[in-house]
């Protein structure tokens, strides 16, 4: 762990970014704008047998069922129902649109940071963490899992990811949703820049399937002002060879409105479907979507009692 002393302020996300390798600075923003501040609202007081699982790669060996192995020569894992109250799944858009920078980091970097975050939150509670890494296609996938090896898994994962190409959510649910045997908490992050009936049906998919959803919606602040005032060339980070010369001047007040409208639709959609949406900027502080996705469990479960 890197000297305390020169470590950046764990509010500025660009500067965060710099300072050292996606590892370690989740561990920073962990361990130091936290663990502590919230109080867990995932674990119960109960540690009674639950199920068997088929094993994964990652999860601790002590809970494998060795009885189960010799009768069937494959390994399962004993689950226990401290450990079964929160399973995740982290979808992190890495298409074109996300590697959008501006003034402060990429969407993407933004977006995986944040990812590997809540992984690193999520497993030091004991839940179970997975993650799926998509464009038009999944492009990584990680089963969910504890163990002391899983941080690293998804780390490696997130590493090698790179935005390209366009977002289609629809297909990579359709691959997804089978696999998902069990309820868990859905976490999609991404800039959102789909079309917003694609992306609702495909909510609407999750929420059929019984799993509870947070949309965290990652956007650069020029997203949200348009902030450019001399003649400026746009370009499609999806379609590399579109091109336009525009008169930013003309084109703002448009483009504001398009761009609120487009997040009143994809709010009342959001609620429509019992969906959590949280819209956070690459100017934000990675702790207030953090304690944000907390919050919003401890209001979940709260619910459910």
């Amino acid at each position: 762990m890197p000297d305390s002393s020169s470590a950046p302020p764990l509010h500025d996300p660009t500067a965060l970014a710099k300072f050292g390798s996606l590892e370690v600075v989740a561990k920073l923003l962990v361990e130091g704008d936290i663990i502590g501040q919230h109080k867990s609202p995932f674990k119960g007081a109960s540690v009674e047998f639950v199920e068997h699982r088929e094993y994964y790669p990652g999860d601790e060996i002590r809970h494998i069922d060795w009885r189960a192995y010799a009768k069937t020569g494959r390994y399962f894992i004993k689950e226990y129902e401290d450990e079964t109250n929160l399973r995740c799944n982290l979808f992190v858009d890495c298409s074109g649109s996300m590697a959008y920078a501006g003034s402060t980091l990429s969407k993407f970097a933004y977006a995986r940071q944040l990812a590997a975050a809540l992984g690193y939150l999520l497993l030091a509670q004991r839940d179970s963490v997975g993650l799926v890494a998509f464009d038009t296609k999944i492009r990584e996938r990680c089963e969910p899992a504890t163990g002391h090896h899983r941080f690293q898994q998804l780390v490696a994962a997130l590493d090698r990811c790179k935005p390209a190409r366009e977002t289609s959510l629809g297909p990579v649910i359709e691959q997804i949703l089978p696999r998902l045997h069990r309820r868990s908490l859905v976490v999609l992050i991404s800039d959102c820049f789909d079309g917003i009936d694609a992306l609702a049906t495909a909510l609407k998919r999750f929420r059929h399937a019984r799993h509870e959803v947070l949309l965290i919606q990652v956007v650069a602040p020029e997203e949200e002002d348009f902030p450019f005032a001399r003649p400026t060339q746009f370009r499609s980070l999806e379609q590399t060879t579109d091109r336009r010369l525009v008169d930013p001047h003309r084109l703002r007040k448009h483009y504001l409105e398009q761009y609120a409208e487009f997040n009143r639709e994809l709010e009342c959609r959001c609620v429509g479907l019992g969906v959590d949406r949280l819209k956070v900027t690459t100017a934000d502080p990675y702790h207030v979507a953090i304690g944000a996705f907390l919050d919003e469990r401890a209001k979940a479960k709260g619910r459910r009692k």
